[in-house]
């Protein structure tokens, strides 16, 4: 099946209609959802970086007209982190504001989990020092990490509702915190336009009685024949610096194969999610709001058309962050919640790419 056919197909299943009503209370119900997890976002907050740089300065850098750089990326400004701003500490001032959204102490949280593309440092995980920075260093709280590149935190919110869900843990934090600036290359203009650091953090809890809120559905998918489309090929086993110093620094910045992965995401695209509203049990329609990994302008023009999305269907940040990586989702989640385009007992889904080439989404009720 051609892409073309294939987002028709997509269509059509997300407008398949599916046992739903509406309460008096406008809360919208639905019935026999076996799958369904109870589940609570409980609070969320972001970190937004030292040094704001507007698209402007960057065509300054690049040589290139003014405008180019909004032009051809649809950024505005994004945010780089100052040199006194760690991926642990900025994490951990993002899950300080999700802990005041809800209401808590940090040594109330069961469980603290990382989950972002690149860790800060080999070893230990980056859970560990962002624990530390909580000032939580004696209080044995588990804290590790799950890393799925840019569908980190929608992997990380998959298998602790499960961990919830089952009694394992009460109050979870998920902080996905990216300095991406630290590995561009300053003179790959195309790449380096796109992205932005940021952290943003949420803490999960049960649902409880009629609250109503819950994890509809997960799905995830993965393409490992687009492996190399985007990665960086140091800071693991393979590359050795004690042996192969040069070639490690030349495998320590990010690559991106820009075009051919936007031509494999938009083909795979229809088809995930098909299984994804499928195993859910929504339809289109039923959404409140779509929250999109921001992986680029034309990403994110793609999906709004090709599926014939209402203008206020997707939220959107990346005029003013840029590509956040794993922050990407759970920072456009805190706008969509603060910003009331999501409200308690609304329908939302939460969708993205990453390396490998991998799919991931959410269906919620906040």
């Amino acid at each position: 099946m051609d892409c073309q056919a294939s987002l028709h197909s997509a269509c059509r299943t997300m407008h398949a209609p599916f046992n739903a009503f509406t309460s008096g209370s406008g809360i919208v119900q639905t019935e026999n959802r076996s799958n369904a997890l109870p589940l609570r976002i409980l609070g969320t907050g972001e970190h937004v970086p030292a040094t704001c740089v507007e698209s402007h300065a960057l065509d300054r850098r690049w040589k290139k007209a003014t405008g180019w750089t909004l032009k051809h990326a649809g950024i505005e400004r994004r945010y780089y982190a100052g040199d006194h701003e760690t991926t642990s500490s900025m994490g951990a001032m993002a899950a300080r504001a999700a802990l005041k959204a809800a209401d808590m102490q940090a040594g109330e949280l069961d469980c603290i989990v990382s989950a972002c593309s690149v860790m800060e440092q080999a070893i230990p995980c980056s859970g560990v020092l962002i624990q530390r920075q909580l000032g939580l260093a004696e209080s044995g709280i588990p804290a590790f990490d799950i890393n799925a590149t840019c569908l980190s935190f929608l992997a990380a919110l998959d298998l602790l509702s499960m961990a919830i869900a089952a009694g394992r843990y009460r109050r979870v934090l998920i902080v996905s915190s990216e300095i991406p600036s630290a590995g561009l290359r300053e003179d790959d203009a195309e790449t380096a336009m796109l992205f932005g650091d940021g952290a943003a953090a949420v803490v999960l809890g049960a649902a409880e009685g009629t609250d109503g809120a819950e994890l509809l559905g997960t799905h995830f998918e993965t393409y490992s024949a687009g492996a190399d489309l985007c990665q960086v090929r140091s800071g693991g086993t393979r590359i050795r610096p004690r042996t192969h110093l040069a070639e490690f620094l030349q495998g320590a910045c990010f690559e991106m194969q820009g075009r051919a992965t936007y031509r494999m995401a938009a083909q795979r695209l229809p088809g995930f999610l098909d299984k994804l509203f499928e195993r859910a049990q929504v339809s289109l329609t039923q959404l409140r709001c779509i929250i999109p990994h921001q992986a680029s302008a034309k990403g994110l023009a793609h999906l709004e058309s090709a599926l014939k999305l209402p203008a206020d269907m997707l939220v959107k940040v990346l005029a003013t962050h840029g590509n956040q990586m794993a922050a990407s989702i759970p920072v456009t989640l805190h706008h969509a919640i603060t910003s009331g385009r999501i409200r308690r007992g609304e329908l939302m889904a939460l969708v993205g790419s990453g390396a490998g080439l991998s799919f991931g989404g959410a269906v919620l009720r906040y």
